[in-house]
């Protein structure tokens, strides 16, 4: 279908004049300082904050990770992100949550690295892009033109670590639909296609390196906390195929995912659907907390 978004001419992508008219749209909804910085005053004694740079953007926007104070380089290294998407407002909390209250349980068998909110802009103003328009989450490969994606790359650098886990926090929300994805395709001037939005949690592997026991084991764990998204009629979630019960793969080095930015074996990112009659905002933050748990405990046994 065609999309009827407000900005921009239907087949055409966006100028610097459209972009600059979304962005005088955009409002701050909810404080960084607040919701995210103030919790991570509080963290266990086994982790420190690091920061590893600031947005070059209108606005008081440091980046934060969270680490061991000291690593162990014969421990595997796991790292945590949210916030890639800014709105994603449980990929944000859960990161922290699990900070707060059971990092501290795999410290010692763990070399820990969480980067609770990638996009602070995009979690202040509710939105899946940055302030250029460009979405975080497609932009991890070289010479970025995401701040908050070469941040991210440019600290794990600077960590010279192997990865053994990634486990990325994200949502799935109905304004994919209904804003950001017709957005996406007014900004590059093409045909909006609805997914349809899966009620339920789900996750997305690697298609290059899918690990699927991994995979069925956070789905048994998180199936304890939130109900598992159904594939549709066609045997799909959001238009790619399920290859196992709530599982979906994407190729995620090629599409510039965050999920790809390490070589780990075992990689993940959560889909939490909040819109759902069945969540809880609490519920969504204890589904990704689940997921983290479960992924860490797979490689302990």
């Amino acid at each position: 279908m065609q999309s009827n978004y407000p900005i921009g001419t239907p087949g055409t992508p966006w100028s610097d004049a459209e972009k600059a008219a979304w962005l005088a749209g955009q409002l701050v909804k909810r404080s960084y300082q607040q919701e995210v910085l103030s919790k991570l005053q509080h963290l266990p004694q086994a982790f420190q904050l690091e920061q590893y740079g600031t947005l070059p953007y209108t606005g008081d926007y440091p980046l934060f990770a969270i680490r061991n104070q000291t690593f162990n380089p014969a421990k595997p290294y796991v790292l945590v992100t949210g916030g890639v998407h800014g709105y994603e407002t449980s990929g944000v909390q859960g990161a922290i949550h699990f900070a707060l209250t059971e990092a501290a349980k795999y410290s010692d068998d763990f070399n820990l690295v969480i980067l609770p909110c990638i996009s602070p802009w995009g979690y202040e103003t509710i939105n899946r892009w940055n302030p250029l328009a460009i979405d975080p989450n497609r932009s991890f490969y070289a010479d970025s033109p995401a701040p908050e994606s070469a941040a991210v790359m440019d600290y794990l650098a600077s960590l010279n670590a192997e990865f053994l886990v990634h486990v990325d926090l994200h949502e799935t929300t109905d304004t994919d639909d209904s804003e950001f994805r017709p957005a996406l395709a007014a900004r590059d001037g093409v045909v909006f296609t609805e997914w349809g939005i899966p009620d339920g949690f789900y996750l997305v592997g690697d298609s290059e390196n899918p690990q699927p026991e991994f995979q069925e084991a956070i789905i048994k764990a998180v199936e304890k906390v939130t109900h598992i998204a159904p594939a549709d009629d066609k045997g799909m979630i959001i238009g790619a195929n399920v290859e196992q019960h709530g599982v979906i793969n994407y190729a995620k080095k090629a599409l510039g995912l965050c999920g790809g930015v390490t070589n780990a074996t075992y990689v993940t990112t959560t889909e939490v659907y909040p819109d759902s009659p069945k969540a809880t905002p609490d519920n969504c933050i204890d589904a990704q907390v689940a997921v983290v748990c479960a992924a860490l405990e797979f490689i302990q046994d």
